[in-house]
């Protein structure tokens, strides 16, 4: 290895690709850092980061690793040497190639074992029930954001943009919407104290960001709705986080909430089971205007019988086209493989 640098690894079931974006705009207040493009954060993307990494042009790296199954997140830890690292948090994705939730938590605590056994340090998101005790074998850790941890911050509203305060007090008005979005931040926020940047710079480069990629952007859309544009993926827990967020927002006179949900893949055995959930908390939050999309869906819809089901994308843009949205709140949230983001036009 050439680079001696810091290499910080981020994993993580939910939030993998935008903590490395807000973690790589933090750290830029004062380094030159490399960081995984977009999501290439497989056994093709990650060696393809590396590759890219110049001791002469880079003081810092962020290394993006995603994984569906056990061995994954080692093998990338022996390519990329890890001497800090961070696990998003541990939820429900991937369930079919890691072998259920206990499988996730191994697989994606392999880069915590790294760290143990090679004078790592860890960041930890006690938010998280598992993460602590993931990070237990880790002897160097820097914990975050709780008022007793290292580096403490507090959410102060989603109105629907994330307001919260830093450390030290320092206040920042941040540009993504849901609460889910919080630990996020304050990751990226720790990350930067602990690399001695100043909070007025992190909470500046944290206002800054503008999410892409339809990953919790807010849209103002051509038909006046407001749109939350989350459908880059989805997975049982990010998918029951965005409902609650949804369900928890405020909205204008007159305006109502409408959630367009595709399929949520690479289940497995468990599928009929989540989407059967996922239909009962639509139930339970009370979003009887939904519109479920997919084969998938069709156990949701059985659970919450008012929203509208479509077997396909087509025929759901065909009843969009037939009852448009005017002036609603709407989710937009699938698997990648759903491609919700072609509904746009029609919203």
């Amino acid at each position: 290895r050439h680079f001696r640098g810091p290499v910080l690894a981020v994993t993580g079931s939910n939030g993998k690709t935008t903590t490395k974006e807000l973690l790589t705009v933090v750290l830029a207040q004062k380094y030159n850092v490399l960081a995984t493009s977009g999501n290439l954060n497989n056994h093709i993307g990650v060696p393809l980061t590396l590759l890219r990494l110049r001791p002469e042009a880079h003081d810092l790296a962020v290394i993006e690793m995603g994984a569906n199954h056990q061995g994954e997140i080692a093998d990338y830890c022996q390519w990329a040497a890890p001497t800090h690292g961070l696990i998003t948090n541990i939820g429900k994705a991937h369930l079919e190639g890691f072998g259920g939730e206990e499988g996730i938590a191994l697989g994606k605590g392999e880069l915590f074992d790294y760290l143990a056994d090679n004078q790592g340090l860890a960041f930890v998101n006690t938010l998280d029930a598992k993460l602590p005790g993931l990070a237990a074998r880790v002897p160097q850790r820097a914990t975050y954001p709780q008022p007793t941890d290292t580096y403490p911050a507090q959410l102060l509203a989603a109105d629907p943009a994330l307001h919260l305060r830093l450390w030290d007090g320092t206040a920042v008005a941040a540009q993504l919407t849901g609460d889910y979005n919080f630990p996020n931040l304050a990751a990226a926020a720790a990350v930067g104290a602990f690399f001695g940047i100043a909070a007025p710079q992190v909470a500046a480069a944290l206002a800054a960001y503008n999410p892409q990629n339809n990953r919790s952007q807010l849209v103002r859309t051509a038909h006046a709705n407001d749109l939350i544009l989350d459908a880059y993926n989805a997975n049982p827990s990010s998918m029951a986080a965005a409902l609650r967020s949804l369900a928890q927002r405020p909205i204008v006179a007159g305006q109502a909430k409408m959630a367009i949900l595709g399929d949520m893949f690479e289940l497995g055995e468990s599928a009929a089971n989540e989407h059967r959930a996922l239909g009962e908390l639509l139930a339970e939050l009370g979003l009887t205007n939904a519109v479920l999309i997919g084969p998938l869906m069709q156990a949701a819809a059985a659970a919450q019988p008012a929203a509208h089901y479509f077997a396909d994308k087509a025929a759901a843009a065909a009843w969009l086209a037939q009852h448009p949205l005017q002036g609603q709140l709407v989710l937009l949230k699938g698997s990648r493989g759903m491609g919700l983001e072609t509904l746009l036009p029609l919203l």
